[in-house]
């Protein structure tokens, strides 16, 4: 079962040898200066985000590898039934998030605080994983920010 580690100055998803079969691809590294935030979901599956791109999924059961969605990557090891450490990322990281099975709740929180107490960036803003942006909010936010009446975003246009 995969387990995420902290070394001196990286988050290590260290994967089963099955594992890395499923995934195609070896263990995976991130410098702690990367990490943004860290959270645990009680229920594995919502740690999933946009679709399964390589790796080995099965609906219900479990997602190894990384998935693609509109801001990027994500690299999953979860797995039913059990809680998931997701650690947000910043760029230039290979992933957007990182997300874990714990075998259980105490596992899970310990791993999240060990993270969160080595990671020197952290936000703790809020407790909550931050959504994916949606493509063209964000022209619309500063838009709206810098007070201008009309943008035009594609072939629609707002007044």
């Amino acid at each position: 079962m995969a387990e995420m580690l902290v070394t001196e100055d990286q988050v290590v998803v260290h994967l089963a040898w099955w594992e890395k079969a499923a995934a195609r691809r070896g263990d995976v590294r991130v410098p702690l200066a990367a990490v943004c935030r860290v959270t645990v979901e009680p229920d594995w599956w919502r740690a999933l985000r946009g679709v399964h791109e390589r790796g080995i999924c099965m609906a219900g059961t479990l997602s190894i590898g990384a998935r693609c969605h509109q801001a990027g990557k994500d690299f999953a090891a979860v797995g039913r039934d059990r809680p998931a450490v997701c650690v947000e990322l910043r760029p230039p990281a290979p992933f957007r998030l990182l997300a874990v099975s714990a075998r259980d709740d105490e596992e899970a929180a310990a791993t999240a605080r060990a993270i969160a107490r080595a990671a020197p960036n952290i936000d703790t803003s809020t407790p909550c994983r931050q959504p994916l942006p949606v493509s063209g909010e964000s022209e619309w936010a500063v838009a709206a920010e810098r007070g201008m009446g009309q943008i035009t975003l594609g072939t629609n246009s707002a007044r």
